[in-house]
């Protein structure tokens, strides 16, 4: 008898081959079809920063505001790639930026006790894994809503954190001496380290998403759970899987966090929820499951990142950046409504 399992093959195929494509097509055509979600991301990215161009040109010729973007933009990138995974399944996840401060409090708690960084990003990861399966458990296993559920496992991490800390951050003034800061957040060229980090884990996450079977598991599970089911696939697994994804992304981001900054803060991670969310569905991740780009989500934190330091940048008041973050998220969202059709 054979042992080959006739779901997990066609997963496999379903991982690596690419959709058909008509054969009136061009592979310029192909390749817009296949890619018109992040293409519209990168359209609004450049209208936008074309407005700040010529808004105020002496700034945005500058290589340093670029630079000052990406020394912060890697942070938002390590969290809003593996939400994609959770919102493509069709989850949500609020709990991230609780975890995020967790992931970095036992980070700097392990370097400062004297031991090598290394080891204390080893055990910020082991934290964003546990707390990511946590949450996992809860909504899956607990069967509560992933919305609830994640919104209440933060107020309740976030209360001990506080607690624990009376609300004091903590200073770790030798980082810059490490080799971990050397590798991960100095410059290399005058680029940020950080964001070459960011590029290969964005690189890799689309590999999975894109190419490998967990991947199309995570399609076929948020498309359809009672189809994936009958193909064999264990639907909580995998929904456990994306949220334990979430928890590693949530650890890397508190991480680079404490590297960039030197301080970890008992609020960090508070400001990234609203820009997280808002960077998935920008860049053309559909809120109802199944679809998604992991490349789009990438383009997208770069434009919703770039919001406030362009509206401040051109000499608007900062009371403007709230109207331009509704502005964009709601001009993609009605741009990718229109250009994008669902596939079941």
């Amino acid at each position: 008898m054979s042992n080959i399992d006739p779901a997990s093959e066609a997963l496999k195929v379903m991982a690596v081959t690419p959709r058909p494509a008509h054969p009136d097509q061009t592979p310029l055509r192909r390749f817009i079809l296949d890619n018109r979600a992040a293409l519209g991301s990168l359209v609004v990215f450049a209208v936008m920063l074309t407005f700040f161009v010529v808004g105020n040109p002496g700034v945005f010729t500058q290589w340093q505001i670029y630079r000052a973007v990406l020394t912060t933009l890697p942070i938002v990138i390590f969290l809003v790639v593996p939400l994609v995974f959770i919102v493509t399944v069709g989850e949500i996840d609020l709990s991230f930026p609780a975890t995020m401060a967790a992931s970095g409090w036992a980070f700097v708690l392990v370097t400062q006790a004297g031991f090598d960084p290394f080891l204390g990003g080893i055990a910020a990861l082991l934290v964003g894994v546990v707390l990511g399966a946590s949450v996992g458990w809860l909504v899956v296993y607990g069967q509560l809503s992933s919305l609830i559920a994640t919104l209440g496992f933060s107020f309740m991490l976030r209360g001990l954190i506080l607690i624990k800390t009376q609300g004091i951050s903590i200073a770790v003034v030798t980082l810059p001496q490490t080799l971990m800061y050397k590798m991960f957040s100095s410059d290399l060229f005058g680029i940020p380290a950080q964001s070459l980090w960011a590029v290969a884990f964005t690189i890799v996450c689309a590999l999975l998403y894109n190419r490998h079977r967990f991947g199309a598991r995570v399609h076929v599970v948020g498309d359809n759970p009672d189809a994936a089911q009958q193909m064999g696939i264990n639907i909580n697994r995998v929904r456990v899987m994306c949220y334990v994804f979430m928890g590693l992304g949530s650890a890397f981001a508190g991480v680079f966090s404490v590297l960039v900054n030197f301080t970890w803060y008992p609020s960090s991670g508070d400001g990234y929820l609203l820009p997280t969310l808002a960077s998935v569905f920008v860049g053309g991740t559909a809120p109802w499951g199944g679809v998604g780009t992991i490349l789009g989500s990438a383009i997208g934190s770069l434009t919703v990142s770039f919001i406030q330091t362009g509206v401040v940048g051109v000499g608007l008041s900062g009371f403007y950046v709230q109207f331009f973050y509704g502005l964009i998220i709601i001009l993609s969202l009605l741009g990718h409504r229109w250009n994008q059709v669902r596939y079941r």
